[in-house]
Parts: structure tokens; sequence; C-alpha cells
């Protein structure tokens, strides 16, 4: 993954604050859940991994760092 993609991701710039990684999170994992979307499941179960292999990354300080620092 480029650098900003986890911030691209998300769809927030790359200085967030906790808590706008949080509700960018938020947001976009209800839109993605998988059984909210049944019609296109496997499309939505991808983008729900994905989703929460970049807030795993981002929200955790140490883990954003060494990202930021890649």
């Amino acid at each position: 993954m480029d650098q900003n993609g986890y911030y691209r991701t998300l769809g927030v710039r790359t200085n967030a604050t906790e808590a706008e990684l949080k509700k960018a999170y938020r947001k976009l994992a209800l839109r993605w859940h998988p059984d909210k979307n049944p019609g296109n499941r496997e499309q939505a179960e991808e983008q729900f991994k994905l989703l929460a292999e970049a807030y795993e990354a981002l929200s955790d300080p140490r883990q954003r760092q060494l990202y930021d620092a890649g």
C-alpha cells in the first residue's frame, strides 16, 4: 500500500486526530458492512476488511508512527 493509502481509505487527512479517524471509520464501516450489502457481499467484505486494517494501523499511535515513517 502506498504511503497515504490508509488515510485515503478512511478519507481523512494525514494529520487527522484520533476522533476524526474514529468518526470516519465508523461511518464507512456502517456503509460497507457486509450485512448491509447483501447484493454485493464480496466487495463489501473486502472493503470492510481494508477499512478495519487501516483503522487498526492508524488508531494505535505507535503503529501510526511506524506507518508514517515507512
